[in-house]
């Protein structure tokens, strides 16, 4: 009993070391415990000399606590070191129970998840890192050579990051100089520089609409789709949030009715897959995709 009680009070002890700051309601969850002993917790600090700071409702161990600088040491990973041993776990072959453990052990006390759901390639976990900072300091970044797919130029870009989407492969940012919320693909920046400069812009900070296809804009095209078994798994293979727009119409098939920004991301799945898919009561869709076999047939007669 006295065992489980100090490990709580280590972990809880780790959480207070990091970066991020958590109420007393995130504290309790994370450790499985009461807010209430939570509280009694952080007290018992108190009296051991530790400074404990409450900013916003949220709880912090000072950095001029005794012994601060030598606890946070041992038991504060950085982000990157945590991205590495992130991927030295994964790459342990099979899905063993030591490395679902490993796993749990890593993100059951530290706070990674940023790194534990991003698919983040290699050369580019400083950029995560850098935006996932700048978004909790609420500051200003210069992306240096953003490739963009849409003007088919590499720029230098001052932007105030204030999002992740769901898969974070892309982060959602004000653009003072276009005045726009724009949403901009991690693995085109080839840097980021964060800036002295804090948010000027936070009330014009608005999030778009994206759809499975990860496509954003302003714009929400109906489309439904019959799928085949081939289609409609290859489609929750490639794209895992299609699965929430699907139901299941009988052994075989499934009806896939969803919104999307345009017609470019779910037209590619769909001419991949003609032969297995059927199109239903979404006649703009089809005239986009006779418009497309045609500038294909085209171009292959050319």
């Amino acid at each position: 009993m006295e065992l489980h009680k100090f490990e709580r009070q280590l972990r809880l002890m780790m959480l207070l070391t990091q970066n991020r700051k958590y109420t007393l309601e995130e504290l309790g969850k994370r450790l499985d415990m009461s807010s209430r002993n939570v509280y009694r917790y952080i007290e018992a600090f108190k009296m051991a000399g530790f400074i404990v700071r409450k900013t916003n409702g949220c709880y912090s161990l000072d950095k001029s606590s005794p012994y601060f600088k030598d606890i946070s040491t041992l038991v504060h990973f950085t982000e990157e070191e945590a991205y590495i041993l992130k991927r030295a776990i994964e790459s342990v072959d099979g899905n063993t129970s030591l490395k679902q453990n490993l796993k749990k052990k890593l993100y059951k006390v530290y706070d990674y998840e940023i790194l534990s759901e991003i698919v983040v390639r290699s050369g580019i976990a400083d950029n995560v890192h850098n935006l996932y900072e700048a978004v909790k300091d609420k500051r200003q970044v210069a992306f240096h050579e953003y490739k963009s797919s849409n003007s088919h130029a590499v720029t230098d870009r001052v932007v105030e990051p204030f999002a992740f989407t769901a898969n974070n492969n892309e982060i959602w940012c004000y653009e003072p100089a276009s005045g726009k919320n724009k949403l901009f693909k991690v693995s085109r920046i080839t840097s980021v520089e964060v800036l002295e400069t804090g948010w000027q812009f936070e009330e014009s900070h608005e999030e778009g609409y994206t759809d499975v296809f990860h496509i954003s804009s302003d714009r929400r095209l109906p489309v439904t789709l019959r799928l085949g078994m081939t289609a409609a798994n290859l489609l929750i293979e490639e794209f895992p949030l299609a699965e929430k727009y699907m139901e299941r119409e009988d052994d075989a098939h499934w009806l896939f009715h969803t919104e999307v920004c345009k017609y470019e991301g779910i037209g590619r799945f769909v001419l991949g897959l003609f032969e297995d898919i059927e199109i239903i009561n979404s006649p703009d869709f089809v005239l986009y995709l006779k418009e497309k076999v045609q500038n294909i047939s085209e171009k292959i007669q050319d």
